[in-house]
This record gives structure tokens, sequence and C-alpha cells, in this order.
């Protein structure tokens, strides 16, 4: 695959971007592309590596030396075909996803491994450009109908891939417009949302019907969907925000990033007009959580002109590089620098929020804080200490909490009658099906609060399963179960 000893000859490269100074006054998406030439050099560092452990490192088992090889050959349509039979969205996981295929990339471990990501994102964006990407609409319809709840991207490929089995897919969302998080959590710095919209035109030419502004529960009964449907997916995500229970938290200006986060991209796309309770304009900002939502909300931040952006982790700050804890092939946690922590944040680690201080109108003015370290006991969690007379009080006018999600809501799952697992998500066998053999469940709901690349994969994952629940046997591609490396 690729060129031959093409890693000793050619660098990794990635792709360039506008300056932090610039792009901080916009929206836009500040990625520069590569050329063609770059693109192929690229392909050829892929290595001939005999067992390419990309393959169990990406959740949906992309082909990645496959398509880099045809990258490499300037076979670009093959290099796209290649990626869509495996991938119904690589124009998503191609700007958002943290790429575990490259951390178990072979090459990943003498040098920096194959630029997997980039490559993927721009096989596809060729294929938008150059027109190879067209509708495919069933040839036959089976006159099965199946009703998907949700439209991230969980939602979004198990309709895909359903429909092309031939059924006839509705899929129902809560919210405006279609998409999900991709729509009302991803900043549009990090995916402009005319990439769903390009996608969204293919689906509804494929066949797939959309309604939008009907909550499942509320607008329409689940029994009346059941009764209506030969199966359901419910791909609804999870929605529960974690908390944080200290003195103070009910103050104005303490807020949750979904909550922050949703509503800007909305007065982004002209839907909602700015208000100052979701805005940092001139604010002392906290974040309080170290992972990819508190990055957002730091890059969100600094674009709405905070005056200062601070950003708290309870975990102590990773290595630079993976460590004996996390060996090759497997995720490392290591230091991640995104382009939002390069736009301007102060990063705090090992640090506890122990109260929110407030006036007497009841607004957020600090944070008290208190420094921590985590003692390993072997056999056992590691346990978490405080360390003592090192309590701080930090200025605060709005603290946003990435602190993630603790599983589904609940309602949902009971109107349909089926249950929630010990952690909080919809519980289901091992081929996606509640205790009632109709209803079906993909995505975060399933699994809990995960990555899109495995959103996309369950959602193909559980259309297998239905489509065999409906027709007895599915011709429907399924991910070969060599093992997961991606656990994160």
């Amino acid at each position: 695959m690729g060129k031959l000893r093409g890693f000793k000859e050619f660098d990794r490269q990635v792709e360039s971007t506008i300056d932090p100074r610039e792009r901080v006054q916009h929206y836009d998406e500040f990625t520069k592309a590569p050329s063609q030439e770059e693109l192929q050099d690229q392909g050829a560092r892929c290595m001939d590596c005999g067992v390419p452990f990309c393959h169990s490192g990406c959740p949906l088992g992309n082909l990645i030396p496959d398509f880099n090889d045809a990258v490499y050959k300037n076979e670009w349509e093959k290099a796209l075909h290649i990626l869509h039979s495996t991938n119904n969205f690589p124009e998503f996981t191609g700007r958002l996803c943290p790429a575990p295929c490259e951390e178990a990339c072979v090459l990943g471990i003498i040098n920096p491994p194959v630029s997997i990501e980039m490559i993927e994102k721009y096989i596809v964006e060729r294929g938008f450009a150059e027109g190879w990407i067209t509708p495919q609409v069933p040839e036959n319809r089976t006159g099965k109908k199946v009703a998907v709840i949700g439209s991230g991207p969980a939602g979004l490929a198990a309709a895909q891939q359903l429909n092309r089995a031939g059924h006839l897919v509705t899929v129902f969302e809560r919210d405006e417009k279609i998409g999900g998080l991709l729509r009302y959590g991803i900043p549009d710095f990090k995916m402009e949302k005319k990439v769903i919209d390009r996608r969204l035109a293919i689906l509804e030419a494929e066949g797939i019907e959309f309604k939008t502004g009907v909550a499942v529960g509320q607008d329409i009964k689940a029994s009346d969907l059941e009764a209506e449907y030969d199966a359901v997916v419910l791909c609804t995500g999870a929605t529960v925000k974690r908390q944080l229970p200290i003195p103070g938290a009910e103050l104005d200006g303490v807020v949750q990033a979904m909550d922050f986060l949703p509503h800007n991209n909305k007065v982004v796309d002209g839907k909602a007009d700015v208000l100052e309770a979701l805005n940092a304009e001139g604010k002392n900002v906290i974040v309080i959580g170290g992972g990819d939502t508190g990055s957002d909300c730091i890059g969100t931040s600094n674009r709405h002109g905070a005056t200062s952006v601070t950003n708290f982790e309870i975990m102590p700050k990773p290595a630079a590089t993976r460590t004996e804890e996390h060996p090759w092939p497997y995720w490392p946690f290591k230091l991640k620098t995104s382009s939002s922590h390069e736009e301007g944040v102060h990063r705090e680690w090992s640090i506890l929020t122990k109260e929110f201080i407030g006036d007497k109108s009841g607004k957020i003015t600090g944070l008290k804080t208190v420094e921590v370290r985590w003692k390993k006991v072997p056999g056992e969690r590691p346990q978490l200490e405080e360390k003592p007379n090192s309590e701080k009080v930090w200025p605060c006018d709005l603290a946003l909490l990435a602190l993630g999600f603790t599983g589904s809501e609940p309602s949902l799952p009971e109107q349909f009658e089926v249950t929630l697992d010990g952690r909080g998500n919809i519980a289901t066998t091992n081929d996606y099906q509640t205790l009632k053999p109709n209803i079906f469940v993909a995505g975060d709901s399933r699994r809990g609060q995960s990555l899109i690349v495995w959103a996309i994969s369950e959602g193909r994952e559980a259309a297998y399963q239905v489509d065999s629940y409906l027709m007895g046997s599915s011709a429907l591609p399924q991910k070969n179960k060599m093992g997961d490396l991606a656990a994160v």
C-alpha cells in the first residue's frame, strides 16, 4: 500500500489553518486545503504493514490502506467508493473524529502516523466537487416502514442503510432542523452547517422522509408510532446533562455547555437572538471540563469577545506522548491541544471546584477551588485527595459546565415500554434489539456518550439487525468483528 518506503521519503503533513487572531473574528471553518500532490504524498506514507491495525482502531472498520493507496495512485473516485463502503458520512468524521485510527497506525510506532483523517476529508470533498456523490435510490421497495427517532449521526446512518435496503424510512426530529448535535452542538467553526445540508439533500433525494419539530411522546404517541411502523429505531442520544451539585449551583451565570453551544449555533444560523445570559462578551469565563465540549466552549467564548477564558480539569495534566499505561495500538490518553486552545485559554489541571460565589442579586462573581491529587491504590480505582491549604477564589462572570452526559432521558423509553440499564442507557441485546422485538436502539442512547464515528457505526449495525428482523436476513454490510481497539 502506498509508495514503497514512502514513509521515509515524506514527512507527516496536516491541514494548515488561518491565524488564530483572524479566525476568532468569525464562525467559518478555518482550515486550508492541501494540494492534490501533497495529499498523494500523504497517501504514499501508508506502509505495506501486513496487519493494518488502523482497521480495528476505527470503529467503522474503514479500509484505510486501500483508500490511501488509491489516493497515492491518483484514483480519487475509487478512493471515494472504498471510503463510502464503510462510512456513510466521511465529511463529518473527516472534520470531527479524534482519529483513533491514527493512534493505531503501525507507522506511528516509529514515526508520526499517516494523516488518515485529513486524507478521508479530502476524498469526500473531491467527491462532492466532481459530482461523484449522487443519490442512490433503491430499485425495489419492500413495503416495510421504519421510524427512526433522532437525526444525529446514528439516526442518519441507520436511515440511509435501511432506505438502501428498500424500506420506507421516516426520521423524526424534535428540533427545527436535522442533524442532532452535529447541528446544535458542534460549533460552525468546526463544521459549517452547509456540510450537513449538502448531505441531507442526498438523503432526501434517496427517498428518506424527514419530519422536524415533532417530539415523539408529545406530538405523537409512541403507541401510534408502533402501530404505523414495522420497526422503530431509537437514536435519541445521551442527553441527560451531568450536574455539579455544589453550593451556588443555582446562581445566574452557571450554565450548562449544552445550553450555551446550541443557542450560539442558532444565533449564527439567524434563528435566535443573542441572550446576555448565554453571551461571553466582556466576561471572565471559566469552563469546567477538559474534553471536546469544553474546547468548543473555549472557541465560542473567544469569538464572543470574552475578557478571559480559563479551563478547569479535575484530572492531572496528561503526558505529551503515549505512556506505558496505554501501549500501542490502544487509544492513548495524552495531552491534546485543540485549535480552540490555540486561540487563547489558561488551563488548570488537578483542580476541583468547591463552590460558586455570587452577589446579593444572585449573579455569579467567582469560584472557589482546591487543588487535588490522585492516589493510586493497587487493585482499586484512583482515590481523589484534596491538597491542604490550596483553596483559591477565581473571578468569574460565566461558568460553563462541560461535564458530559449521564444517559438517556427516561420519558421516551418509558413510553415505548423499554428499560434502561445500570448506566442510564436504553438496554438492548447484542443485536441492538430491546426486549420488545420491534424496537431497536443505536448510538449514544445505547452505548452512552461517545464519538461521532461510533454513532455512525452503531447506526449501520442497527440497520443490519433491523433489516434482518424485517426480512429474515440482510444483504446490508456488517462490520468485521475483528476486535475493537478504539475504546474511547
